[in-house]
């Protein structure tokens, strides 16, 4: 059980880590550049993806599916509410200084790279085969047609 905190923990401050990372490119190398501040904002979000989709792809052959994604469904919130409200306070910034819209952007943004990145994830795990409900199917399997075969005598 702590092992699973601790990945848990581990996964939400490397999904922070990306972000401040992101941000302190853009305060310190594009400060007035938004187009720049743009393309470094996409990229945090597709290496925010590409993480979960790892994630979902390692965890989805050691787990259920309902196991793993409920942890995610604690992580994603908790990684987006320290991006979205601590992030910009460690680069000097007012959480709401670009107004509602903005604000709200972001969370819909980070909502749909970590949800692609998941999905993106298990889609390619569960289409190798190698996810952990086909595994358990491939051994059921395996052990009926090893099993020999009943002769029935007349």
């Amino acid at each position: 059980m702590d092992k699973r905190w601790r990945d848990l923990g581990v996964l939400v401050a490397a999904l922070f880590a990306v972000n401040v990372v992101a941000r302190l490119i853009t305060r310190f190398g594009f400060d007035s550049d938004d187009t720049a501040a743009d393309r470094v904002s996409l990229a945090m979000f597709t290496v925010i993806g590409l993480i979960l989709a790892v994630v979902a792809f390692r965890w989805g052959r050691r787990r259920p599916l309902a196991g793993w994604a409920a942890d995610m469904a604690l992580v994603v919130p908790v990684a987006m509410l320290l991006t979205v409200l601590v992030g910009p306070l460690l680069v000097g910034h007012n959480p709401f200084a670009g107004g509602a819209a903005t604000f709200f952007a972001q969370i819909w943004l980070y909502l749909l790279a970590t949800g692609a990145g998941l999905l993106i994830g298990y889609l390619v795990l569960t289409a190798l085969g190698r996810d952990y409900r086909s595994q358990q199917l491939k051994r059921y399997a395996e052990v009926k047609a090893a099993k020999p075969r009943r002769v029935v005598r007349r």
